[in-house]
């Protein structure tokens, strides 16, 4: 065997712009520190054998055979094991590439990005792996491609409904900035943050609950938000504007109206905190990221109780601005908040959260961070 050669790629927080990845609008989302790396060693046959350190088991898989595992009989793999395996079936048709043309490789994963937390440690398993095996089997797919692969195997192989943020965001990472991401054609603009410029820190209060977008609840806003374009008459609720909302609200019932609102309005706050972080910076952004929040507990209804605690508890306790992160029903929350006042926060929720009878949160800082790449 050769030896092994180590990349990495990082998790996200979604600074503002929730499930309106899906409906072809806009985000801006940014690589955090945290990081998955897969250490890749080729082998001599051609299989790909996938472990990881937060599973025992080993799973090797015929390159030849992931065709047929994918998409029709993925419930056959350990759902984790479904990211890096979906990955290289979703490459070697993107690059139109004959498995025979990629040698077999081990690949052995860990990960310092919170699992279940609404920090995409799914995508970041997805960029470790697909700039693993694009470099290895010299594909030279460039990495917007990449992120449209690994979006391709949550979608298909996993089973899960995402849209393309996290990918974008874990591939086109860059060191204090945003993603500016127009999620229809693809572009991206990088947007200084200038957080440590302000003084500003971002913290992250990981709730505990759990969520998985392979069931339920994100599937049913999925559906709504489909339903909801095609009573409007357009493509995506991208087409829809704050304008058109009273007209919307006479064609649907409440429910499909309400989640039509979180995601037109969301679309708009994407674009106003990218003016206003332009225009008077970061330390103005706090009552869109409120108002994000209170769109996705009231109209989108995919807060719960404990994301709502940390929001407002943070808030009380002099955050510039607090909301929830992630596609909901669980996972983190985020707060700006200026640098002396951290601990403040971090004290304010712990305690919150114990009067409330809750678990504990686990909180800590996040810093804009590079994207995927060889370590």
């Amino acid at each position: 065997m050769s030896t092994p050669q180590t990349w990495s790629a990082p998790g996200r927080v979604n600074l503002i712009g929730e499930h309106t990845d899906y409906n072809d609008g806009f985000v801006l989302p940014f690589a955090i520190q945290h990081r998955t790396h897969v250490e890749l060693t080729p082998r001599d046959d051609r299989v790909i054998r996938v472990s990881s350190s937060f599973d025992d088991d080993a799973i090797e898989v015929a390159l030849d055979d992931l065709d047929e595992l994918f998409p029709a009989r993925r419930d056959e793999v350990a759902e984790w094991a479904r990211y890096p395996l979906g990955v290289a079936w979703a490459l070697l048709h993107a690059a139109e590439a004959s498995p025979d043309a990629a040698p077999g490789v081990e690949l052995r994963f860990t990960s310092e990005v919170p699992v279940g937390a609404g920090l995409s440690s799914s995508a970041a398993i997805e960029g470790a792996t697909a700039s693993a095996l694009n470099d290895t089997w010299n594909l030279g797919l460039d990495r917007v491609t990449l992120a449209q692969v690994g979006r391709r195997a949550e979608n298909e192989a996993v089973g899960a409904p995402t849209g393309i943020m996290d990918q974008m965001a874990s591939m086109l990472g860059r060191a204090d900035a945003a993603i500016f991401l127009d999620c229809r054609s693809l572009e991206a603009t990088v947007v200084d943050l200038g957080f440590a410029a302000a003084g500003l820190e971002l913290l992250v209060m990981d709730t505990g609950v759990k969520h998985s977008h392979a069931t339920g609840g994100y599937g049913e806003r999925r559906a709504s938000c489909e339903l909801g374009a095609s009573i409007m008459g357009v493509p995506a609720l991208r087409d829809v504007s704050v304008d058109d909302l009273p007209r919307a609200a006479e064609l649907m019932d409440d429910v499909t109206f309400r989640r039509v609102r979180h995601i037109v309005t969301e679309n708009q706050r994407v674009l106003d905190t990218v003016r206003v972080l332009g225009e008077d910076g970061p330390a103005a952004i706090g009552d869109l990221l409120v108002a994000s929040h209170v769109s996705m507990r009231d109209d989108f209804e995919i807060s719960v109780p404990e994301l709502d605690t940390a929001v407002d508890a943070a808030l009380a306790a002099g955050a510039v601005g607090a909301r929830m992160t992630g596609g909901g029903f669980g996972g983190a929350a985020i707060a700006l908040v200026t640098h002396d006042l951290v601990e403040n926060v971090k004290d304010a929720v712990t305690a919150a959260f114990a009067a409330s009878g809750f678990t504990a949160p686990t909180m800590f800082t996040v810093v804009p961070s590079p994207g995927a790449g060889r370590d």
